[in-house]
C-alpha cells in the first residue's frame, strides 16, 4: 500500500492527531499506521514512530499440499497480536513486488508478525482453485506449525483477487477456529459477476464503468485453449504473458514498457487466426470487440465455488472488506453485494469504500473525514 504525501496534504495535522488521541489507543495506532504507510514527516511522523516496532525479515518455506511455497516473515520485535498471513494479487513481482513489501512492514511495525506467501499461479497471472488450497495450507501452518502463532491463532489478509480466496480458505473446517479475522483489499464477492464486469462495462448491482483492459488478458489467457484451435493456444499465451509482462514493466520504467508493448505485438503477427485477431484486440486494449467474444465462457471459468466467498460457507470471524469508489478492476459494488451475502449469514463484516483508493492501493488525495474513516477502519481490524 502506497499512501502518498499529498493524501494528508489538506489536512490539520494536529487536529487529526488530537482526535486520535482523544479516541483512544487503537485510534491512535490506526493513524500512525496510516502514517507510516505514507512516509508522512512531521508531528504524524514522529508519533508513527513511537508506536512502531523494530522489523526484521527472513525467507521462509512453507509447506502445502503440492510441496513448498516462497514465503518471507517479518518479525516485530515485541509482537503482541495475532499474526497476519499476506497474499499479494495477481502481479508479476509477488511477494517482491515493492508496494507489498512496504505494506508487510508496516503491518509488521504495528506489532504483528507478518507472513507474505507467494502463489506462483496468480504470479503467472492464473485465478485457479489451487491457489486457494496453498492459502489454506499457508494458514494452517502458520497458525499450528510456524512458531509464529502461541495460541494458534492468526489474521489473514488478501490484495484484489487474493482477498476473496482468502475468505473462501478461511472459512474451511480447517481454518474456521483458528482466524481472528480476514482483510479483503480491493477484492471480489462472486468471481462470474466480476469477469462479467471486465468483459462488459456493466456494474454489478447497475450502472456502467469502463473496465480496465489488464483484466480482460487475464481473462483471455484463462480460456486461450477454449477459443482457438489447440496448435494456437499456447502461442497466443505467450504473446498475451509478453503483454503482461509489459504492463507490468511500463510501471516501473516507460522506455522499457514500450519496448515490452512492442515485443507482444511482433508476436501477435506471428499468430494464425484467429488467434492473431484476439491478439490484436489484447494489444489495441480493445475492450469492446474482445469482451463480447469471451463472455460466454466466464461462468465455466470462474464458476467453482472454491473462487467466489459469495459462495462459501459463511465465516465465524469477522471480514473487512477494503475498496476503491472508482476501482475499475474489481468494482467497489463487488464488496457492497459481498457485505449484504455475508451479513445475510449472520457473519460480521466491516466495510469502507474510499475515494482515496484506486484499486488496491491508497493513493488519492481526500479531506479530512475521508482519511478519518481510513483511520477507523483500521484501528477496528488492528484491534482484532
Amino acid at each position: 500500500m502506497q499512501l502518498r504525501r499529498k493524501a494528508f496534504a489538506i489536512l490539520a495535522v494536529p487536529l487529526l492527531l488530537g482526535t486520535a488521541v482523544v479516541a483512544g489507543y487503537d485510534h491512535l495506532r490506526g493513524t500512525a499506521f496510516l502514517v507510516q504507510a505514507g512516509g508522512i514527516g512531521g508531528p504524524l511522523g514522529t508519533i508513527a514512530e513511537w508506536q512502531s516496532d523494530e522489523v526484521a525479515e527472513s525467507p521462509v518455506q512453507i509447506p502445502w499440499r503440492g510441496g513448498f511455497l516462497n514465503g518471507r516473515a517479518y518479525l516485530a520485535s515485541d509482537p503482541d497480536d495475532p499474526p497476519v498471513l499476506l497474499v499479494p494479487g495477481v502481479h508479476a513481482g509477488g511477494i517482491d513486488e515493492p508496494r507489498l513489501v512496504q505494506f508487510a512492514r508496516d503491518v509488521a511495525s504495528t506489532g504483528r508478525t507478518v507472513l507474505t506467501a507467494e502463489l506462483p499461479d496468480l504470479k503467472a497471472y492464473r485465478i485457479s482453485t489451487r491457489s486457494t488450497d496453498m492459502i489454506e495450507d499457508a494458514a494452517v501452518w502458520l497458525s499450528s506449525r510456524s512458531g509464529y502463532a502461541p495460541d494458534g491463532r492468526i489474521g489473514m489478509m488478501g490484495i484484489s483477487f487474493a482477498g476473496g480466496l482468502s475468505i473462501v480458505a478461511g472459512s474451511r473446517p480447517s481454518l474456521r477456529d483458528r482466524v481472528a479475522f480476514v482483510l479483503s483489499f480491493g477484492g471480489h464477492g462472486d468471481l462470474p459477476r466480476t469477469l462479467h464486469y471486465l468483459c462488459t462495462g456493466n456494474m454489478p448491482g447497475g450502472g456502467s464503468r469502463p473496465p480496465h483492459d489488464y483484466g480482460i488478458a487475464i481473462i483471455l489467457l484463462g480460456v486461450a485453449d477454449r477459443m482457438v484451435p489447440p496448435e494456437q493456444a499456447r502461442p497466443l499465451e505467450q504473446a498475451i504473458l509478453a503483454f503482461l509482462h509489459a504492463s507490468h514493466v511500463d510501471v516501473l520504467d516507460k522506455a522499457d514498457g514500450q519496448r515490452e508493448f512492442a515485443r507482444a505485438k511482433v508476436l501477435a503477427e506471428d499468430l494464425g487466426e484467429p488467434a492473431r485477431t484476439l491478439m490484436n484486440y489484447v494489444n489495441a486494449r480493445d475492450v469492446a470487440r474482445l469482451g463480447p467474444l469471451l463472455l460466454p465462457h466466464v461462468a465455466e471459468f470462474g464458476g467453482h465455488e472454491a473462487l467466489s466467498p459469495s459462495r462459501a460457507t459463511a465465516p465465524p470471524f469477522p471480514v473487512y472488506l477494503l475498496h476503491g469508489i472508482d476501482d475499475n478492476v474489481i468494482p467497489a459494488a463487488e464488496s457492497a453485494l459481498l457485505a449484504e451475502t455475508l451479513r445475510g449469514r449472520g457473519a460480521d463484516v466491516w466495510r469502507l469504500a474510499t475515494p482515496m483508493i484506486t484499486h488496491a492501493e491508497v493513493d488519492r488525495a481526500a479531506g479530512l473525514d475521508s482519511v478519518w474513516m481510513l483511520v477507523r477502519f483500521w484501528a477496528n481490524l488492528l484491534s482484532e
